[in-house]
C-alpha cells in the first residue's frame, strides 16, 4: 500500500471509486499514425487489422471516489506490453479474429490525454500515476440516453462527442484486472485497474463526433479519426480500483 500526501491529505493506493458514469467510443485508427503520437513513450500500439490501431475516446463523471468528485476526458490506446514481440508482419485476418489474438497475447492500455474539472485530482493523478491530467472544462450527460461530452480547453472547443442509446448486455460482474500504462517526466508506468460495471449498454457505431478548433484538434485529425466508432459503450454504475504505478525499465 503507498501513501501519498496531496494538498494536504493522504491518499493511499489502491485508490477506490465507489461511483462514477461512463460513456466510450472505440475507433480504428491509422496505426503509423497513433505510434508517431505514443512514440516518447517507448510503448507500441497493436494492430487488430494491418495497418490500424485501437483508440479510444472515454468520459467520466466521478461521482464517488477517493479523489473527489470530478469530470474527466480521456485519449487512450490499446498498446503491446513491454516484452512482448511485434507480429512478424501483416497477415489477412477478421476483426474479431485480430481482436481474439490480442487477447491472447495480452494488451494493455497507454492514456496519452486525461484532462480533468477539478485541482485536486490533477494533482493527485500526476504525482500518483503520472497520468497526463490538464485542467479543462468538460460539460457531460450521463443520465439522459443521449450521452454526451463537450470539451472545451483554454476557452476553445476541442470536441463535441455524442454517444446513441445502446443495447443493455447481460450482467458482466467483475472485469479481470489489467494493465494501463502512463509517461511522464521520461518515465514510463503501469498500474493494475480492475473494474466492476453495471447497466452496460454497447452498440455497434452509434457516435457523433464534432472537432473543435483547439491546437490539439490537429492530433486526433492526423489519427484519421472518423466521423463514426467503431463501438460505442455506457456505463451507468462503475466501481473500480487503481492500484499503485510501477516504473517500466528500459522505456522510453
Amino acid at each position: 500500500m503507498g501513501r501519498h500526501l496531496i494538498q494536504g491529505r493522504t491518499i493511499t493506493t489502491p485508490v477506490r471509486v465507489r461511483d462514477a458514469r461512463l460513456g466510450a467510443a472505440v475507433y480504428l485508427v491509422r496505426a503509423d499514425a497513433a505510434r508517431a503520437v505514443i512514440a516518447y513513450s517507448g510503448l507500441d500500439v497493436t494492430e487488430p487489422l494491418p495497418g490500424k490501431a485501437v483508440c479510444a475516446l472515454l468520459f467520466v463523471d466521478y461521482l464517488d471516489s477517493d479523489l473527489g468528485a470530478y469530470h474527466e476526458f480521456g485519449v487512450a490506446f490499446l498498446i503491446r506490453p513491454p516484452g512482448v514481440p511485434r507480429p512478424p508482419g501483416p497477415r489477412r485476418r477478421g476483426l474479431l479474429t485480430g481482436l481474439s489474438d490480442l487477447r491472447r497475447a495480452g494488451t494493455g492500455a497507454f492514456v496519452h490525454w486525461l484532462p480533468v474539472d477539478q485541482e485536486f485530482t490533477l494533482e493527485a493523478g500526476q504525482r500518483i500515476w503520472g497520468f497526463p491530467k490538464e485542467l479543462a472544462d468538460i460539460d457531460l450527460r450521463l443520465v439522459s440516453r443521449y450521452k454526451r461530452c463537450v470539451l472545451r480547453r483554454d476557452g476553445r472547443l476541442v470536441l463535441d462527442l455524442l454517444l446513441k442509446p445502446g443495447l443493455p448486455t447481460p450482467p458482466i460482474g467483475k472485469v479481470s484486472p489489467f494493465d494501463v500504462y502512463t509517461h511522464r517526466d521520461g518515465v514510463t508506468r503501469r498500474a493494475a485497474w480492475a473494474m466492476a460495471p453495471r447497466g452496460v449498454r454497447v452498440r455497434p457505431g452509434g457516435s457523433l463526433i464534432r472537432l473543435g478548433t483547439h491546437p490539439v484538434v490537429k492530433e486526433l485529425s492526423e489519427l484519421g479519426l472518423p466521423r463514426h466508432a467503431l463501438v460505442t459503450a455506457s456505463v451507468a454504475r462503475l466501481r473500480m480500483v487503481i492500484g499503485p504505478a510501477v516504473e517500466i525499465p528500459g522505456t522510453p
